[in-house]
């Protein structure tokens, strides 16, 4: 291993995943750090921080220990970050009422704090997440299970037991949802309304409730069901429970229903049940063929489209793709779309519409009809999803910490190949508290000549962040903000095409 590498483990200590992602990007940008993390030893985390060098093969970590690892340039820096980790991690016993404060430990330790709680966010090492949601289940609790690295087998069992007891089991790999107006792990402040949402992806959540909100219309609950919910193996257990729930609502007047393209047997379920409802419904399969729909469903082809069927008009009324081109600092050149995204679904957007545009687009992340990175794309539109695992082994997601782009920015800003960078922003509970300001000091220090930058944010006014003020910081910097993210696709296209 080169440089200076500090292991520590605390033994039977377990903090949320995403206060250890915050903390591992607070040690990480110290002086002198090369790269630091906090994990719990599960075997999936031991394997990541040994590929990137940071643990050896004699790590006795286990499960339900957590795994500090530095790497930096001499044993000076090393030290100050373990100071500074060791500090962190006590952070959060301090907060509660100082270190001899109580906490639950356990399911039924919480339950017995708060016999009244109706729903349990689970956010444990893949593999005791099952154990743990089949706990708050048996305990009459919903479940929203943050959770990845989760089975098939456990999530149909789990979501089979919900649907017998009669609750509502979202995830695995659930990062976002909103009941009642409470927005829980990666979600936005919103108006209260009567649009629902039910939501096989995050960031296509997150996108959609927001344009809506930030229109003046108002969600009622958004539903989040997992990324494989949709798949043959699950059948679309959660989704169709979240479909009665939502349909019973007297708060909810009409629903979307966003995710990828579903297993066809699972589509003509989905379609059946909208058929047996009395409200509309916005069916959003991202890269779906047209599809038949009974007269209480329209199909949106884009999560744009899918928020203005839901509200009736417009969203991002009055956006002027030619002035905003006109804003936008950089030099003007023929060249490729390199668009760099945080949020999955955004990246599959961006790449539909590119495509539906002619051009001819690569991503590592592709939807159908679009291909991989590899040789004989020179002069393709590249789309990068930037929170896949293969940029995220080891380190936080993107929208935690948007350094992870960093070094594709900078080169794409100073490639001559480049006409424009198309680059998403995603804020609210969770994520970065300044973005925007991240993204302009790297486009500032790229200097004169480099490729236009369009960006859109994906959050609203009562977020931390505050949309606004994100969105002026990017104007600032000579960077062109669009209203949406389809909006900031075809800004793009606009640049890239003008000569």
């Amino acid at each position: 291993m080169s440089g200076h590498v500090v292991t520590e483990i605390r033994r039977g200590f377990y903090l949320d995943s995403v206060a250890l992602m915050r903390l591992s990007r607070e040690v990480a940008a110290m002086e002198g750090v090369v790269e630091a993390a906090l994990m719990m030893g599960s075997p999936s985390n031991l394997a990541i921080m040994r590929d990137a060098g940071l643990i050896g093969p004699d790590c006795d970590a286990r499960p339900n220990d957590l795994v500090l690892a530095i790497k930096a340039r001499d044993a000076a820096s090393a030290a100050a970050a373990r100071d500074a980790a060791l500090a962190g991690l006590d952070r959060p016993k301090a907060a509660a009422g100082g270190a001899d404060a109580w906490r639950p430990r356990s399911i039924a330790a919480a339950v017995g704090a708060l016999p009244a709680a109706n729903l349990a966010l689970i956010s444990v090492p893949g593999d005791f997440a099952a154990a743990e949601a089949r706990k708050a289940l048996r305990r009459g609790l919903n479940v929203m299970m943050f959770s990845d690295n989760v089975g098939l087998a456990d999530e149909l069992s789990l979501k089979r037991e919900a649907r017998e007891r009669g609750l509502l089991m979202m995830g695995p790999d659930c990062g976002t949802a909103i009941i009642g107006g409470v927005p829980l792990a990666f979600a936005n402040r919103l108006r209260r309304g009567g649009i629902g949402i039910i939501g096989a992806s995050g960031t296509g959540t997150q996108e959609v409730s927001c344009l809506i909100s930030e229109a003046g219309g108002g969600i009622s609950h958004a539903i989040g069901v997992g990324g494989r919910d949709l798949k043959r193996e699950i059948g679309g257990l959660t989704t169709m429970a979240a479909m009665d729930l939502l349909d019973a609502d007297p708060a909810t007047t009409s629903v979307v229903l966003i995710s990828k393209p579903p297993h066809e047997e699972v589509a003509r379920k989905v379609v059946a049940r909208i058929a047996a409802s009395a409200k509309p419904w916005v069916v959003c399969f991202l890269g779906a063929g047209k599809l038949a729909l009974p007269p209480n469903a329209r199909q949106a082809a884009s999560l744009r489209d899918a928020a203005e069927l839901a509200l009736g008009r417009p969203v991002g009324a009055g956006f002027d793709n030619a002035a905003a081109a006109r804003g936008a600092s950089g030099a003007r050149r023929a060249g490729r779309i390199e668009g760099l995204f945080s949020g999955g679904t955004l990246a599959a957007e961006a790449q539909l519409v590119l495509r539906a545009a002619g051009r001819q687009v690569v991503s590592n992340a592709p939807v159908p009809g679009v291909g991989e990175p590899g040789q004989g794309d020179a002069g393709h539109d590249r789309i990068i999803d930037l929170g896949d695992d293969e940029y995220t082994r080891g380190r936080p997601h993107p929208m935690i910490d948007p350094s992870v782009r960093d070094d594709m920015l900078r080169a794409a800003l100073n490639d001559p190949a480049v006409a424009v960078v198309l680059v998403d922003l995603v804020i609210g509970f969770g994520a970065h508290p300044d973005p925007a300001g991240h993204l302009a000091a790297i486009v500032a220090a790229a200097g004169p000549g480099h490729a236009p930058v369009v960006a859109s944010v994906t959050g609203t006014a009562g977020d931390p962040q505050d949309r606004a003020r994100q969105a002026a910081a990017l104007a600032q910097a000579g960077i062109a903000v669009a209203p949406s993210n389809h909006h900031a696709c075809g800004l793009a296209l606009a640049l890239a095409t003008a000569r």
